[in-house]
């Protein structure tokens, strides 16, 4: 509690969690402070019953005392429940509204946290360190309302008795001031330890599950055995050592009862010998500081678990300190005309990931109601492109403008509402595909839901699928083939009616079967929207009314795909290399004469050349 931090943290979880169940709260600590001075009542009780009700033989009386044990048992039994109901209670709702509120936190967050942060490591921090925090409290106010008002009615008992013997039994106290605190300390820093490594366990893990398919191909499953077992191993361990210095704060509390005790049985027992203290006497007290040591036990305790609890609330306070430089500006203007209508400009764009330059100074235009493609190699910019469109990210300089207002300027939640994007792997959760078809929405009537499955062909699989569109999808949409998880994403778009569609690698993994399929979607989808499309399969944009050639963050050609051929260049080369066989090359004229799906059919039977060509392109970079 040195920290200066620790009062701020305290008064904000106290101000924004604990304070609205403060009625509950009192009602706890009322309920803490009977089971307190129970034990307090017990061990007053110990000295009638050897001084009076033992040595007169009374029944009268031995009923009497018997009838006070009893009833302090009952009373401490009924409030020990009562405050347990209620502290579990609070502790779940707020730990409820604790993770809650998190994520709806982290949600506003730019892309770059989510970067820096492993999904294990954020998931520790929404679980582990909000349910740490929740709990911590019927620690907290136990040990302030029951252990203390137990240890001060005890040692009321105990000093009424014989003071000197007090002092005594708790001699040995300050000694172990010094060392119990070195312990508290590392408390703290092994709990925080122990909290990143279990992150980096869910990590791990998640890694593992989504990935299980490509862990057996490769036969690697050992060696990500290894490596959980490793992460498993450190956390064990860093556990293992927060919880020791936790038991070495409880042992101490013991080897000061054990030094106590000694020097009390000596001493009293002496006085007893030479008739100056009773039995009775000696048997409250004994029992008395007997029962002292409980609650000095347990608020050991609770100095160690609130150690640990401080590193969960510092772990927590970070997150919320988070804030996102992605934001709506103060005073947002308006698109200068109809968003069907407006046109995409890039002018000498530059962006960087920390000190790895994407884009330098790239300038290209996309008319309205038309399709713009953007090919080049892996890493030239275009998937940051459509980041800075839809402000995922920022340009450090240049502008990006939609119908010649600049981005930046556009109220955020309306400018990615201009948007719908079809990606490479299309983000499915596990819901049923009405649910992820529709997003959330209930102003979609059954005709409309309709039109979209038929539009995006879901509705072609859709007999096939037990529950219709009540089948569940999936861990990631994983009961659906890589084609049936594309025409989902892409009915949801369709739902959407965004007027600027982005498409990036949308047919990508797809066989060929399932590519036409999609790609007859997608061209439905397109239609009288301005689409941008990022595609290695240079036949899927050949008839795009603008192909940008990118390279290195630069936008180095740019025409039609007959243009950009008679000119050669790069975009020539990648067109010689994807369409080559293994006998020989086809010449780039005759192939700018060739239908459609002549193209696409020497795409899917020119296996060397689009290994190849994978080979250059596999990995996107963003």
């Amino acid at each position: 509690m040195s920290d200066p931090k620790h009062p701020d943290m305290i008064r904000w979880i106290w101000k924004s969690y604990m304070r609205a169940y403060r009625l509950p709260l009192i009602a706890a600590v009322f309920l803490m402070l009977l089971e307190g001075l129970a034990l307090g009542g017990l061990s007053y009780m110990i000295k009638p019953m050897f001084d009076v009700a033992f040595s007169s033989g009374s029944t009268s009386s031995i009923i009497g005392v018997a009838l006070g044990v009893a009833g302090i048992f009952v009373v401490r039994a009924f409030a020990a429940f009562g405050h347990r109901i209620l502290m579990v209670h609070v502790g779940q709702r707020v730990a409820a509204r604790l993770q809650s509120d998190m994520v709806a936190h982290m949600l506003t967050l730019d892309s770059s946290f989510f970067r820096e942060n492993s999904p294990g490591t954020l998931m520790e921090r929404v679980r582990g360190d909000a349910q740490a925090i929740a709990n911590i409290w019927e620690v907290v106010l136990a040990a302030v309302a029951r252990d203390v008002v137990s240890l001060l009615a005890l040692l009321g008992v105990a000093l009424s008795i014989d003071w000197l013997w007090v002092v005594v039994a708790v001699a040995a106290a300050p000694i172990l001031t010094i060392p119990m605190g070195i312990l508290q300390k590392r408390v703290r820093r092994t709990t925080t330890d122990s909290r990143a490594s279990a992150a980096q366990i869910s990590t791990r893990l998640d890694e593992i599950f989504h990935g299980i398919n490509s862990i057996k191909l490769s036969g690697t499953e050992r060696h990500e055995q290894g490596r959980v077992d490793r992460e498993i191993d450190q956390f064990a361990r860093t556990h293992l050592q927060s919880q020791a210095n936790q038991g070495g704060i409880v042992a101490m509390v013991d080897i000061i009862a054990a030094i106590g005790f000694f020097g009390v049985l000596v001493y009293g027992g002496i006085q007893i010998n030479a008739g100056v203290k009773t039995v009775g006497e000696f048997m409250s007290f004994f029992t008395a500081m007997a029962l002292v040591f409980d609650p000095l036990r347990n608020l050991g305790k609770v100095s160690g678990a609130w150690q640990a609890a401080l590193a969960s609330l510092e772990r927590i306070r970070r997150v919320f300190d988070e804030r996102p430089s992605i934001l709506s500006p103060a005073k947002p203007a308006a698109l200068p005309g109809s968003a069907t209508k407006a046109k995409i400009e890039l002018r000498d764009v530059s962006f960087s990931y920390g000190d790895t330059p994407v884009l330098r100074g790239a300038s290209f235009t996309a008319e309205a109601g038309k399709t713009t493609a953007l090919v080049g190699a892996s890493g030239a910019g275009k998937s940051t492109v459509f980041n800075l469109l839809s402000r995922l990210a920022d340009a450090k300089s240049g502008k990006v403008l939609i119908g010649g207002a600049d981005v930046t300027t556009l109220p955020l939640d309306q400018l990615r509402g201009l948007f719908s994007v079809v990606s490479q792997e299309a983000l499915l959760f596990d819901e049923t595909l009405r649910d992820n078809i529709l997003m959330g929405r209930t102003d979609v009537g059954e005709k409309k839901l309709a039109h979209a499955l038929e539009a995006a062909h879901v509705a072609d699989f859709l007999p096939r699928m037990e529950h219709g569109l009540d089948t569940q999808a999936g861990p990631r949409g994983s009961n659906l083939s890589g084609g049936q998880r594309q025409r989902v994403a892409i009915a949801r778009a369709v739902l959407r009616d965004a007027p600027v569609l982005l498409l990036d690698e949308a047919t990508s993994a797809l066989d060929a079967k399932s590519e036409k399929l999609v790609q007859e979607a997608l061209d439905r989808l397109s239609k009288d929207r301005t689409t941008l499309v990022i595609a290695h399969r240079l036949a899927t944009v050949r008839d795009a009314d603008k192909i940008v050639v990118m390279d290195q963050g630069q936008v180095v050609d740019q025409g039609t795909h007959d243009e950009l051929l008679a000119r050669g260049g790069i975009y020539a080369q990648l067109y010689k290399l994807q369409f080559q066989d293994g006998s020989g090359r086809q010449s780039p004229q005759r192939a700018s004469r060739s239908s459609q799906k002549g193209l696409k059919a020497s795409a899917t039977q020119t296996e060397p050349a689009r290994w190849s060509l994978k080979r250059l392109f596999f990995r996107k970079q963003f």
